[in-house]
């Protein structure tokens, strides 16, 4: 659907009559459809999309970003307003983090509350002193990656099948990242060859790595307006995600007023079936307190 002058690709779950809750990531899939089925069987109209530059929205497969982050928050508020919804429940992961922490400051009028999942308080590069920064192993993989031959299927899902390996925890699952991989590279539009922008592995990074953040304009700081967030506010986070450590969610815990903090055990940077069961009941609290308002 068209949002903010661009073509968004979205999809819902469940009945419009109930309280929205808008889910945002890096693509969709972000997101997985069971958890989203999950959501919408306990009275959630479950809203989920691919961002600019992803998926199946405008910009699948260019090289660098030629958007910001506030375009993105833009996008977020204009999809809203495409599906007739005035106020949602809000819920970021990651990278979606940073859109939904934005849309609650410079949009308050539109999140009915906000939940923030394996998020930080500042944007992509170093992360201030006070917060921890990705572990060390981690950053090692990604910085020396095993090769990839991105114009094959079956060796980018191999690749982002370690990369999960790397970001999950003590907890992972290796046939649901492949499970997970496999969908994202399916829906990936991969450029012509022949274009300016013909790498297949800038369509695939972005899908699967969210890697146009690193090059994208963040504008200026937020961190020191979390304290203006007055939407209710819940923060989730893994105890060993080593992407965004588990002190990143408890800065965002203490600086947004009255924000309540749900660690899982095990968790990484993700959202596998195995966390569905504390995830899914912490949100559907969350959501019920503010939902006539939704």
């Amino acid at each position: 659907m068209k949002a903010d002058g661009v073509e968004l690709c979205a999809e819902t779950f469940g009945d419009p009559a109930d309280p929205p809750l808008l889910l945002i990531g890096n693509t969709m899939l972000t997101w997985p459809g069971g958890l989203c089925a999950r959501l919408s069987a306990l009275r959630r109209f479950v809203v989920r999309y691919d961002l600019r530059g992803t998926g199946r929205s405008t910009g699948a497969g260019e090289g660098a970003p030629r958007h910001t982050l506030r375009d993105l928050v833009a996008d977020a508020a204009a999809l809203l307003d495409a599906l007739g919804l005035p106020r949602a429940h809000v819920a970021g992961f990651g990278v979606g983090g940073w859109i939904a922490q934005l849309l609650a400051l410079d949009h308050p009028g539109r999140v009915t509350t906000l939940t923030l999942v394996a998020a930080r308080p500042t944007a992509p590069g170093p992360a201030d002193p006070d917060l921890p920064e990705h572990a060390p192993e981690v950053m090692a993989h990604f910085m020396a990656p095993p090769p990839v031959d991105w114009s094959d299927r079956a060796s980018v899902v191999a690749f982002m099948v370690e990369n999960a390996r790397h970001l999950a925890g003590p907890a992972f699952d290796e046939a649901e990242a492949r499970e997970r991989a496999e969908r994202i590279a399916g829906r990936t539009v991969l450029p012509d060859p022949a274009s300016p922008d013909g790498d297949p592995g800038a369509a695939h990074r972005a899908d699967q790595m969210a890697a146009g953040f690193a090059e994208l304009d963040s504008g200026d700081r937020w961190r020191e307006r979390l304290g203006g967030i007055t939407a209710p506010t819940l923060v989730v986070h893994g105890e060993d995600d080593p992407f965004f450590p588990l002190g990143n969610g408890r800065a965002l815990a203490a600086e947004i007023p009255g924000a309540r903090l749900v660690t899982v055990p095990g968790m990484g940077h993700g959202l596998p079936r195995a966390a569905w069961d504390v995830i899914v009941p912490a949100i559907l609290q969350h959501t019920s307190g503010a939902a006539a308002a939704g």
